[in-house]
């Protein structure tokens, strides 16, 4: 097979056909009379007019060696079908569903060369005309410079020329005389700060911006943007960012640094004296160490800095038994100002319920506390004692002397600016049930003999206000449960504790008038009535509960402190009567009779 028909041997495609033919660089099938063969001229065939519209012939420009116009005579056609563009198209990218030949094509004669070599143009143009469909349109480009832009023919329904237009882009150059586009002269440098920082010494921009090099100052020399020198030039704002960060970064390094060293190894900053006037409550949180406390007065302005409390507190022997709770102190202390308070548990702004209190002290602290008139908070319990979450049990005797007695639970009770005496009050009642329902009072009261469970706290209570330490509670539980016996005729049931008259009297007097106290007739006198008064007389502790639930079973009837401080218990009245007399002895003797 000879290239494009150029020998004798029949062609194996044929060249009007626009899926085959030179794709050439442009990637654009050749089409009819475009190719140059060698050793002779190659016409053009010139395409039948219609008769149903006006035809003009295309002008063609030659190329520089020109081609003989091969000569055949013109054939006339009868009026031919108009075919619109897109399937002019369509017919010359699907040839073989060609349409029907219209006319009969004329045999052209075969074509030779100068040298007597057949062009092989006779064939062609004979299959061309076998080919050739309606209304074919002409390649705009056939005749003319390959790569010279081609004015577009101006017939109906030829294909529009997308090179022509002038949003279209330039024609194609061939790789021969491709450039690139020239770097822009003068051109403002509009490179932002960010950049100049990221990327201020490189030398060419990265790629993907389009081709277009920034940074390249005016008059362009150097390579990379490089103006004289051969330096990068960077833009004024750039500099004055990094002007800033530079002095941001030193100055609060700076700062830092000198924090650091002056907590560390500089004086400790210091109020002096006992503070201002200005008073402030601050809370000291369980668990909490001497740094967080020095920081939580700091915060609340009682200290200048919290090392200065850390140093006062570890110079105090007591420093480090400071509790936790509110304390009111004032702005502006000295370190060891502040210890000295913080040390001194009646400073705290807490109120503590101590065990066996009665309710009568504890309303008195909480008016006192709170700044309230005396009796307030006495008022408001009596007043609102069934709102105050009393559990069911709780005793509705009228002869109560108060229906709280017995509930405010003992232990510390931390005040704070949103603290009431109603408040306090719930607080206390709801830890007293809380603690009852854990020791199962309601359901040991049948076991130990008693009523109610009301009747355990009241036992407690005395236990509590008649006993010293955690066995004498046990041993002053089995006192109460062995008098309050039915087969009980040394006493006949009468427990006889002086704490039932000193509640009925609000006093705690050890010394008084026996017989006046066996004469006063009052529910609460134990003295004059037998068994167990209506409530507690007081608010028992753990210690004091416990050990009524579990009284030490030793028989014990009679109890009596001869030197105030220890009790001694028996079991007998002779026992009794014998410590009786020794303990009227050691107080007519202290009392210099």
């Amino acid at each position: 097979m000879t290239e494009y028909g150029r020998g004798r041997a029949p062609e194996p495609w044929h060249p009007e056909d626009p899926l085959y033919g030179d794709q050439g660089w442009t990637g654009q099938a050749t089409q009819q009379g475009q190719v140059p063969y060698a050793g002779g001229q190659q016409q053009y065939p010139q395409e039948p007019p219609y008769q149903d519209s006006q035809y003009r012939e295309p002008q063609y420009e030659q190329y520089p060696q020109q081609y003989p116009e091969p000569q055949y005579q013109e054939q006339q056609y009868p009026q031919q079908q108009y075919v619109p563009q897109d399937q002019q198209l369509q017919q010359q990218l699907h040839p073989q569903h060609p349409q029907q030949q219209l006319h009969p094509q004329p045999q052209p004669q075969p074509v030779y060369d100068g040298q007597g070599w057949d062009t092989g143009q006779g064939q062609q143009l004979q299959e061309q005309l076998q080919y050739q469909t309606v209304a074919a349109p002409v390649d705009p480009y056939a005749g003319a410079e390959p790569y010279a832009q081609q004015v577009a023919p101006g017939y109906a329904g030829e294909a529009p020329d997308l090179y022509t237009t002038p949003e279209a882009f330039p024609p194609p150059q061939p790789p021969g005389r491709r450039r690139l586009d020239p770097d822009p002269v003068d051109e403002p440098e509009t490179e932002e700060a960010e950049e100049s920082l990221l990327a201020a010494d490189a030398d060419e921009e990265p790629p993907g911006r389009g081709g277009r090099r920034s940074g390249r100052g005016k008059g362009g020399k150097g390579k990379g943007g490089k103006g004289k020198g051969g330096k990068p030039k960077r833009s004024g704002a750039a500099c004055l960012v990094a002007a800033l960060v530079i002095v941001a970064v030193v100055g609060g390094g700076g700062y830092y640094g000198y924090s650091y060293i002056k907590e560390r190894f500089g004086a400790t900053e210091d109020f002096a004296g006992s503070g201002s006037e200005e008073s402030v409550d601050v809370e000291i949180p369980k668990g909490a160490g001497l740094g967080q406390m020095g920081r939580i007065l700091k915060e609340a302005g009682v200290v200048a800095s919290a090392q200065a409390f850390v140093d006062a507190a570890n110079a105090n022997p007591k420093g480090k038994s400071i509790q936790p709770g509110v304390y009111t102190l004032k702005k502006k202390m000295s370190g060891a100002a502040a210890v000295a308070v913080m040390i001194d548990p009646t400073k705290l702004n807490v109120i503590t319920v101590t065990e066996g209190m009665r309710n009568s002290k504890v309303y008195d602290a909480i008016d006192k506390k709170l700044g309230k008139p005396a009796g307030t908070t006495k008022d408001i319990a009596q007043r609102e004692a069934k709102n105050l979450g009393l559990p069911a049990w709780a005793g509705t005797d009228p002869k109560l002397i108060d229906p709280l007695e017995g509930f405010l639970y003992p232990t510390r009770y931390d005040l704070g600016k949103e603290s009431t005496p109603e408040s306090l009050l719930k607080e206390m009642v709801k830890n007293a049930t809380a603690k009852y329902n854990e020791l199962g009072v309601e359901g040991k009261a049948k076991e130990l003999g008693l009523d109610n469970p009301l009747q355990v706290v009241t036992v407690a209570s005395l236990v509590n206000a008649e006993g010293k330490n955690h066995d004498d509670f046990k041993k002053m539980a089995e006192v109460v449960y062995n008098r309050l016996k039915k087969t009980n005729d040394v006493t006949n049931q009468k427990l006889q504790f002086d704490s039932t008259y000193n509640y009925v009297k609000n006093q705690s007097e050890i010394n008084f008038n026996l017989k006046e106290a066996q004469a006063f007739d009052n529910p609460y006198n134990t003295h004059f009535v037998k068994g167990l008064p209506p409530g507690p007389i007081g608010n028992p502790g753990l210690e004091a509960l416990t050990a009524t639930l579990g009284p030490d079973h030793g028989g014990w009837m009679f109890f009596v402190s001869v030197d105030g401080h220890t009790t001694t218990f028996t079991k007998t009245y002779d026992e009794h009567l014998k410590l009786v007399n020794e303990f009227q002895e050691r107080q007519k003797q202290k009392n210099g009779g």
